[in-house]
């Protein structure tokens, strides 16, 4: 997929940490001329970039906090992204149902005001006033409430097209790449990485990012051997996966009586997404799991707003991430700033400037990288000014996913509606390459269930790192909620697949 990097090279970047922003930075960078590397220590969007609430969103609650800021460049930012990446990034209708001992109805109408009119917002519909009469999926005793715009996103696969962006640009990216070690010398960063088989080398560059996300601290403190003048606040977040709570494709935000809110999203044809907790965490961000009490949470507050009441076994999967927010405040988890902040520093004579990331929500990933890059612009001479919001993501070049899927259903009537639907959805233009030189389904080779056949698997293998079931089915396709028997399908196939490679004479 790329070259091998080799210790006589010399980039102008070099980023740790694989998920949305260290991603995002490594586009960002190769699209204006700079030479860059990226490690991540497991798959790409393996943590908390594959465990949020699948949101690109302003932050409704974030306006009672005063971070404007924040809530008007994320508004701004929806529009963008869904212009790069329209396949991925889809208008939602969001209901609030009227609590009136929670918040008064002036209140969220000037919430509601404000989030329609902060930022520049051109394709999303305004927000508006509801009255229930008792025929819907909310309980009978809730009368009225208010419906906005946000938008839903494919978390994960964002990351990945961030990544095949900065590829295609030049980039280095090295999934399952451990940076050991860090240290500065004559100017430029030394960083010594191991890859997953153990073999080890050594990348050097003019600046290094730390993206490491929730092992942020970790990184300075162990790798780099240096000190922090800020630190992490970890907050873990948790979400539930039932069957689907209600008819439409509306989504609902409820408030609840610690004036937190929940989301209850459609999700994935079939289920409703619930989420998310905050608690603080203090374990290992790599073993994080759902605990009973934000079950109980969860289920709780669903079942306060919903006639369906949901039981324990009701629940069909849960995933946890730990969010990496900056420490600056001592209150709740649910009131700490999702706004990020950018550290610098340099070495005794102002090279090898070393930049930490410290918080971020996924929504404002991009501005994060175009500040990143302002922040290192003074060591490099004629950095070109940023035209990431205009450029789409890989297979983003398209109007509508919708016009695609008929396209696709018109050249190939063999073609599944289902299938062509998911292909658009998740690949955008893309989509094409994997129907290339087929005239039937069985030229998309062997089918494992659910849709999924192996010219999509090599697909995902060749253009996208994954290795392994996981991979393929919980970040790149999804299709992991859909059949238990898909995973042992894949599995064998990807064990073969191992077998044959080994089994394959040498290349001379």
């Amino acid at each position: 997929m790329e070259n091998q990097a080799h210790i006589s090279e010399i980039y102008d970047l070099a980023v740790i940490g694989g998920g949305i922003n260290g991603t995002g930075i490594a586009a960002e960078a190769t699209s204006r001329g700079l030479s860059t590397y990226l490690c991540e220590r497991d798959d790409l969007a393996n943590h908390t970039s594959s465990a949020s609430s699948k949101l690109i969103h302003g932050g409704l609650r974030y306006l009672e906090h005063g971070e404007w800021r924040l809530v008007r460049e994320a508004l701004s930012e929806r529009e963008t992204l869904m212009r790069k990446a329209p396949h991925l990034v889809r208008s939602q209708r969001f209901i609030l149902p009227h609590r009136p001992h929670l918040r008064s109805a002036w209140l969220i109408r000037l919430g509601l005001f404000l989030y329609d009119h902060l930022g520049k917002r051109q394709r999303l519909a305004p927000s508006s006033h509801l009255r229930f009469d008792g025929q819907g999926p909310l309980q009978a005793d809730i009368t009225q409430g208010f419906e906005y715009s946000d938008c839903t996103v494919d978390d994960s696969r964002l990351v990945i097209l961030n990544a095949m962006a900065a590829r295609e640009q030049g980039a280095h990216i090295h999934p399952r790449t451990h940076c050991l070690s860090a240290h500065r010398s004559r100017g430029l960063w030394h960083l010594h990485l191991e890859r997953a088989d153990g073999s080890r080398y050594s990348v050097r560059a003019s600046a290094l990012v730390n993206a490491a996300g929730p092992w942020a601290m970790e990184v300075i403190t162990d790798r780099l051997g240096q000190d922090s003048r800020h630190s992490l606040r970890l907050v873990q977040g948790s979400h539930l996966i039932v069957p689907r709570l209600h008819e439409g494709q509306q989504a609902y935000i409820l408030q609840h009586e610690d004036r937190r809110i929940v989301f209850a999203i459609p999700y994935q044809g079939d289920f409703t997404l619930i989420g998310t907790t905050d608690r603080d965490y203090r374990q290992d961000p790599a073993d994080v799991h759902i605990s009973d009490d934000e079950i109980d949470y969860l289920l709780g507050i669903s079942n306060s707003y919903f006639k369906r009441q949901l039981q324990r076994e009701d629940i069909l999967h849960s995933f946890s991430g730990v969010r990496p927010l900056l420490a600056d405040d001592q209150g709740p988890a649910a009131n700490v700033t999702r706004d990020y902040h950018l550290q610098l520093d340099t070495d005794a004579q102002g090279h090898a400037p070393l930049l930490s990331v410290f918080g971020g929500k996924l929504t404002t990933y991009r501005m994060l990288a175009i500040n990143t890059l302002e922040s290192l612009r003074p060591w490099y001479t004629g950095l070109p000014e940023s035209d990431s919001a205009s450029t789409p993501l890989p297979g983003g070049d398209l109007s509508d996913p919708r016009a695609l899927v008929e396209e696709m259903l018109d050249r190939y009537a063999w073609l599944p509606r289902c299938l062509a639907t998911r292909w658009a959805w998740s690949y955008g233009s893309r989509a094409w390459r994997l129907l290339e030189g087929s005239h039937d389904l069985a030229g998309l080779g062997e089918h494992l269930g659910n849709g999924l056949y192996t010219r999509e698997v090599e697909y995902l293998i060749e253009q996208e790192w994954a290795m392994t079931a996981e991979d393929i089915l919980w970040r790149r396709s999804k299709l992991g909620l859909h059949s238990p028997a898909l995973q042992a399908n894949l599995h064998g196939y990807l064990r073969q697949r191992m077998d044959h490679r080994q089994l394959m004479p040498a290349s001379k």
